[in-house]
């Protein structure tokens, strides 16, 4: 698989990613199996996938806990990244960067994922009750103990609204960046980046790109919708966000098939075997070579067709038509 480097420091990881949060929360917990999950998890590494995406919140810690024993055996093959500053409750999830949490959040991730090193820690959330600043700089101080390698700063968690084509739905993002630079270098972003939510395009990634900041593209198949595998009114479980997201009412996720339309007609003419998620994965790399989409999964088949997305080059002609495609919807539009 093409290679990509990431931040000042060249952190180098394979072109696509694996977004490991589906395997233990949220998605179809149904259908969530440590050993099939497992078995997804080396069938990417063997497609040349070296980046793992995980946080201390999935589950909470059996993602974790799940990945540890993936690195155990092949530790030297993979990029481990993972987050703190989540906490999680009864039905509700809070913020916490105080410092002492920060190092005793980072200690038990090192134990869950069995390694010495994390090779990315991410800032989940900031808390708003401590200045970033200070959770930032015991970051920082984690990776003087040698215990990190680089850090990270999520903003998938910012929330669209109906002036989000404006481009200031990372303003906040942007400032809180400009804060913790000043402290300690930040080697990547984590955002949402896709087809249908290209924000980030706007200000936040010409902003990382400036600044040598990597972007790790997250859900950029659009929480699944642009697989085209998803039925219109199919339905979801209870507890997956979906069942309340606006672009998933079975209104609006047949208002937007002509998004999934559109990255078919680009696969045909691609070959047999190319499919729609792969030609919205090409679409992410194409956005910069700073750029590695982290496509989440829990299953086998997919994490491999995901992979073969880094060998997909799109034309001028086939990224002008994806360009040209309306604007996905939401169900208050």
């Amino acid at each position: 698989m093409e290679r990509r480097t990431i931040g000042a420091t060249a952190l180098d990881v394979g072109a696509i990613g694996l977004g490991c949060m589906p395997m233990n929360w949220a998605y179809g917990r149904s259908e969530q199996r440590g050993d099939r999950s497992l078995r997804a998890v080396h069938a990417a590494l063997d497609a040349g996938v070296s980046l793992l995406d995980t946080a201390d919140m999935y589950g909470p810690f059996t993602n974790e806990l799940l990945l540890g024993r993936a690195l155990k055996e092949r530790r030297a093959e993979v990029f481990v990244s993972t987050k703190c500053g989540l906490l999680v409750g009864d039905g509700h999830v809070v913020a916490n960067g105080r410092p002492e949490y920060v190092r005793r959040a980072c200690d038990a991730s090192l134990r869950r994922l069995q390694t010495d090193v994390l090779d990315l820690y991410l800032l989940h959330r900031a808390d708003p009750e401590v200045p970033v600043e200070e959770t930032w700089g015991a970051m920082a101080g984690l990776v003087a103990a040698g215990k990190v390698r680089a850090l990270g700063l999520s903003a998938v968690g910012v929330r669209r609204t109906r002036r989000s084509r404006t481009g200031d739905l990372y303003e906040g993002t942007i400032r809180q960046l400009t804060r913790v630079q000043q402290v300690f270098p930040v080697a990547a972003v984590q955002a949402e980046l896709s087809v249908w939510a290209p924000e980030a395009l706007a200000r936040l990634l010409p902003w990382c790109a400036a600044r040598g900041i990597g972007m790790l593209a997250a859900m950029p198949l659009g929480s699944g919708f642009l697989t085209g595998t998803l039925t219109p009114g199919g339905g979801f479980e209870p507890d997956d966000p979906r069942a309340r997201h606006p672009r998933f009412t079975a209104e609006m996720m047949a208002a937007n098939q002509p998004l999934v339309a559109g990255l078919r007609r680009v696969a045909a003419r691609h070959g047999d075997g190319v499919t729609a998620a792969q030609v919205a994965l090409a679409w992410v790399l194409a956005q910069g070579r700073h750029v590695v989409p982290v496509p989440g999964t829990k299953r086998e088949r997919w994490a491999v067709e995901n992979a073969g997305a880094a060998a997909l080059r799109l034309t001028a002609g086939d990224l002008a038509e994806l360009a040209a495609l309306p604007a996905a919807r939401e169900s208050w539009d």
